[in-house]
């Protein structure tokens, strides 16, 4: 599972990519699953992270998945019109 930060802003995004990026590489399985229930304080660049592991996850074979999406992270993702791209975990 892919754990993001209590923090993701503008100011951690890079880090933050590349460490999901590394994990998600490192994981065996074709689910990657990023687990968002820790997630405290966000902007936009929250929904660019997701959606970069979503592309790394595709490119590798696997299903992508998030679980425990904060709504407001959710509301703005429907807002930007990619909220079908990050579907809820089981």
């Amino acid at each position: 599972m892919l754990v993001l930060p209590a923090e993701l802003t503008h100011g951690e995004a890079s880090a933050c990519v590349r460490m999901l990026v590394q994990a998600l590489r490192s994981e065996p399985g074709r689910e990657a699953v990023a687990d968002a229930s820790g997630l405290q304080r966000f902007d936009s660049s929250a929904l660019a992270v997701l959606l970069e592991c979503r592309r790394e996850a595709l490119a590798a074979g696997k299903h992508f998945a998030v679980h425990q999406l904060h709504p407001r992270l959710r509301a703005l993702a429907a807002l930007y019109g990619v909220d079908a791209l990050l579907p809820e975990a089981p």
